[in-house]
């Protein structure tokens, strides 16, 4: 498997909005995984709102 750095972007309450549009900018343009390559890979036989309401149900 290979390793992946992470990204976390931080945004500050009261930032302007010319600040959070270059934030998200440069999000966009780093290099990350291409997630849609994954895209319909997983074939399910059950609605998956119901998987998860199956496994949140199995917390309590």
């Amino acid at each position: 498997m290979e390793n992946y750095e992470k990204m976390v972007t931080v945004i500050k309450k009261g930032g302007s909005k010319k600040q959070l549009k270059d934030q998200i900018e440069k999000a966009l343009k780093t290099k990350g995984v291409d997630t849609h390559k994954f895209c319909g890979v997983i074939k399910l036989k059950e609605d998956p709102l119901e998987i998860q309401k199956r496994m949140r149900d199995e917390w309590e």
